[in-house]
């Protein structure tokens, strides 16, 4: 039944259903609300008739052949946001829309380079989680990652801070009031026994535990 509807369409309609869940939204209405499809009836019989989702009571689930292909789409678009954004450092309009592109034609086999180029990591740049892959199991680089966690990081040299991962976030909002964001540029001074940075004329000391939360970008200056 799919060859009614192309597969770029159903990989829209199963990222969307996806993006829905993590807000907890699985209401048919609520997917019928944000999709542009032209033709949302005959996309979810499509949905459903090639085993990707399951709908009762007008609420949307994926099956486990549905959500092995969102998982693995979001994945792809979520990291070619972070490799535009880290690397390219495009502006957020273009890093959405080239990113959505990207993720109806990166392989697997580039998808994985593409993840342990940019260091595994745990998110976009816009906070959402990147579901994990096989390379990230296996806690294995093959490439030198462009994005390290600051206690990775070469001592004396500057880089960019590209995002903050803790579960805390009283914790981001005192890093945060030291200067320590996404996107300030910092000098690393000293790895042991405490991380100390350089922000402009200040020096900080970073307790290893937060600087594992940190993620910097080498930067030449």
């Amino acid at each position: 039944m799919s060859t009614q509807i192309d597969k770029e369409r159903i990989e829209e309609a199963l990222g969307l259903i996806w993006d829905l869940h993590e807000g907890g939204h699985k209401q048919c209405g609520r997917f019928v609300i944000n999709s542009d499809d032209p033709d949302n009836d005959l996309l979810l019989d499509v949905l459903k008739a090639d085993g990707l989702v399951r709908i009762e009571n007008n609420v949307i689930d994926f099956t486990p052949k549905g959500e092995a292909m969102a998982r693995a789409l979001i994945r792809r678009q979520r990291l070619a946001e972070r490799l535009f954004s880290d690397v390219f450092e495009m502006p957020d309009d273009a890093v959405l829309d080239d990113a959505c592109k990207m993720e109806h034609i990166l392989s697997e086999e580039l998808t994985e380079s593409v993840c342990t180029f940019l260091g595994h990591p745990p998110t976009c740049p816009h906070g959402k989680p990147i579901p994990r892959g096989e390379c990230c199991k296996k806690f294995r680089v093959d490439v030198a990652p462009v994005v390290t966690r600051l206690t990775d990081f070469e001592v004396g040299a500057a880089g960019r801070i590209t995002f903050i991962v803790s579960s805390d976030p009283s914790r981001i909002n005192r890093l945060n009031g030291l200067g320590i964001a996404a996107g300030s540029i910092i000098r690393h001074i000293q790895k042991t026994p405490s991380c100390i940075i350089q922000i402009d004329e200040t020096t900080v000391a970073i307790d290893p535990d937060i600087a594992k939360e940190i993620y910097i970008k080498k930067v030449t200056r």
